[in-house]
């Protein structure tokens, strides 16, 4: 028997590099998987390439009626959901807080923590319908530190910390945990393809040089993290941050010849 035989996962964001890495890899351990994104000609690709078991739905994370109806396709088409991972993220151009445009400040803390919330929000009675389950909160190490530049993204990433700990205290009772994951520099488009009407992706920002484990991440390296994080194996864990980072937030290691 998979890990998540007979469980239903819904991923936002489950076109992009993390996501689709995500969907995979509960498709593969044995969930019914939801697709949610906004992107439907690749969501389609993607659920045709998974076939049974997948199903894309158009999910803008920012609008609540949007929600409402990705989790009642999600509960049409396989029955209870038992785990949400709120994987849908933007980053914003890189700028000074002085210099960063207003809608830009809304539109990135729309998405990535109001995203959030209305995702607790519109699963968590259906995660109490199927008996308990769990949410997982795709955060940032840059909602651990500061990262210039980055101001609205480490704002939203900060703020999700505080979210998924008070879901967890709200939800605990009813048998749905809620965490969240930090991943650092992942070689993904969304590092390190400059962000819309930005110069320079993050990834220029930052040399995995000094990292301890010194490379930067990839997709499977959160993948594995959150299947175990949101699998039954974890049942004793809730309101926790989990740091995928190859050490960044450690600060520089030492090289051999200096050590």
């Amino acid at each position: 028997m998979s890990t998540f035989d007979n469980h239903t996962v819904l991923v936002t964001g489950g076109t992009g590099g993390q996501g689709a890495s995500h969907v995979r890899a509960f498709h593969a351990a044995g969930a019914n998987v939801v697709i949610g994104d906004i992107d439907a000609t690749r969501g389609a690709v993607l659920a045709e390439e998974l076939g049974e078991r997948a199903r894309f739905v158009r999910l803008d994370v920012t609008d609540e009626r949007s929600w409402d109806a990705a989790v009642a396709a999600g509960e049409e088409a396989f029955g209870a959901i038992t785990v949400l991972v709120n994987n849908a993220g933007v980053q914003n151009p890189a700028a000074l807080i002085e210099s960063t445009d207003r809608r830009t400040w809304d539109r990135i803390l729309d998405i990535n923590l109001t995203g959030t919330f209305l995702g607790i929000k519109a699963a968590a009675p259906a995660l109490r319908r199927a008996g308990g389950g769990a949410i997982v909160n795709i955060a940032s190490t840059s909602g651990i530190g500061g990262t210039a530049h980055y101001a609205p993204y480490v704002a939203s990433k900060w703020a999700v910390r505080g979210l998924t700990q008070t879901a967890a205290l709200e939800l605990g009772r009813d048998n749905i945990r809620v965490n969240a994951i930090h991943p650092g520099v992942i070689a993904t488009p969304f590092i390190t393809e400059p962000a819309a009407g930005s110069d320079a992706p993050i990834s220029d920002f930052y040399s995995p040089e000094p990292f301890a484990v010194p490379r930067l991440g990839e997709p499977g390296d959160v993948t594995r993290l959150l299947l175990f994080v949101a699998s039954p194996e974890s049942s004793f864990i809730t309101g926790g941050e989990y740091v995928v980072d190859g050490g960044l937030l450690l600060g520089p290691a030492l090289k051999d010849q200096a050590a």
